[in-house]
């Protein structure tokens, strides 16, 4: 039973890496640049959420709202004032702004927040503690939340991509910029509206995170959003499910190897799985090779 428990929490932290992974895979496969200020929106999202629920005395699914809403116009921003102008710069000078645009929004929240970490309230209180096996195994509320949000979170897209008029553009955009644009299709809106949904997600991703683990300061999505960005990298970035694939499989690899090998090496375990595979799959378990024209 402690193995099916590792397993499950292994899967909790998994949808957690998902939900960020796809911002990420989002944002590179459509507009081909790693915004690495992602993990630091996810922070935002979850002083925003710790706001409206400490202070401003807004309900869960409010606060949530609130969350996603201002993390939306704040990726839209960011998108706009510090990457677009950047559109035909080279990569080097869009990964030191988004590292740049990563260093101003933790500074900017310790202006605003402190350094000291808050304790983040649970919004998940009222759920049910799910019990198996004759109570041998307990599946805690927000465990089994972040499971289904994710899942949810997945169909969603999949079929927003698949299925509506703003997904078919971006995957237009993703396959050739300059093509689409002379189809008529609003590239500047297409890239907008992908980091809206990433920032979106991001907020999501933040609450999520903060009820698992109710530790809050300004640091708190660098490393998150860096094993994202891993995981996105291990599933094939660019690959929606591939990002879905990848942050559960490292949420679970991360858990078990902390659990049975050695907790203080369970960050490096992490990362020795990713260089193996990309030793054996370069472009990641669902990445598809990219031919360059000539």
């Amino acid at each position: 039973m402690i193995f099916l428990s590792n397993l499950v929490n292994g899967l909790s932290l998994g949808s957690i890496y998902a939900i960020i992974a796809l911002g990420y895979t989002m944002v590179y496969g459509i507009a081909k640049m790693l915004n690495f200020a992602h993990g630091d929106v996810i922070m935002v999202g979850a002083y925003i959420a710790f706001c409206a629920l400490q202070y401003w005395g807004l309900p869960p699914v409010a606060a949530l709202l609130a969350a996603m809403l201002l993390c939306t116009v704040l990726g839209i921003t960011i998108e706009g004032l510090a990457y677009r102008p950047l559109r035909q710069a080279t990569s080097l000078a869009v990964l030191i702004t988004a590292i740049g645009m990563s260093y101003l929004l933790q500074n900017l929240a310790l202006l605003i927040w402190g350094a000291n970490p808050k304790s983040f309230p649970s919004v998940m209180i009222q759920l049910p503690t799910l019990s198996l096996f004759g109570d041998q195994l307990k599946i805690s509320g927000v465990t089994m939340m972040t499971i289904l949000a994710n899942i949810a979170i997945m169909i969603v897209l999949t079929t927003f991509i698949s299925r509506t008029k703003m997904g078919k553009a971006m995957r237009c955009v993703s396959e050739d910029r300059g093509a689409a644009e002379l189809m008529g299709i609003n590239v500047n809106r297409t890239i907008s509206t992908t980091f809206a949904i990433g920032s979106a997600l991001a907020a999501v991703a933040g609450i999520l995170l903060c009820s698992a683990y109710p530790t809050l300061m300004p640091t708190t999505g660098s490393m998150p959003g860096i094993k994202a960005f891993t995981a996105a990298v291990f599933g094939g970035i660019g690959s929606i499910p591939g990002a879905m694939i990848g942050g559960i499989l490292l949420g679970v690899i991360e858990i078990l190897g902390k659990a049975y090998i050695s907790t203080e090496l369970g960050d490096a375990i992490v990362f020795a799985v990713l260089i193996i595979v990309l030793l054996f799959r370069p472009t990641g378990l669902l990445g598809k090779p990219i031919r360059e024209k000539v």
